[in-house]
């Protein structure tokens, strides 16, 4: 019984912070910006010439504002997939390419690599990749729907 439920803690934790890291992106104003203390920009600039990848730090660098609301929504929609077990293998997809993005640009300088937190979140976003939210998940209850027809 306890291995059908092993993975809902994991499940939980990953939405809830994934639905507040998009939320806490889009309530401040000054995320978006281009410069200034707290800005995307300033984060991009500040890590782009320690990442693995600059050109995606580049990348990103080519409009910062855009590039934080895609990362806030993502963030907010791989939340709430995870969470409410919808799509749910596409919402762990979602949050392990966020994950290693932010791994190879923003915490890819950390020293020792075990202090950077973006390698840890992805690799907690791989047994829900593998396995989906197979109990109390809106993706189970539709599989259930489809059954009964």
């Amino acid at each position: 019984m306890a291995s059908r439920y092993a993975l809902l803690p994991l499940r939980i934790f990953l939405g809830v912070t994934f639905i507040y890291a998009g939320l806490d992106k889009l309530t401040d104003p000054a995320f978006f910006a281009d410069t200034g203390s707290g800005s995307i920009g300033e984060m991009m600039r500040g890590v782009r010439d320690g990442s693995a990848i600059p050109a995606l730090v580049d990348l990103a660098l080519n409009n910062p504002a855009g590039f934080g609301y895609a990362i806030a929504f993502g963030e907010l929609a791989v939340g709430l997939g995870t969470l409410f077990g919808l799509f749910a293998r596409l919402a762990a997809l979602g949050g392990a390419l966020i994950s290693l993005s932010l791994w190879l640009t923003v915490s890819w300088q950390v020293n020792p690599y075990y202090l950077g937190n973006d390698l840890a979140y992805l690799m907690s976003w791989l047994p829900l990749l593998l396995a989906g939210a197979p109990v109390l998940s809106l993706d189970r209850l539709l599989a259930e729907r489809r059954r009964i027809r």
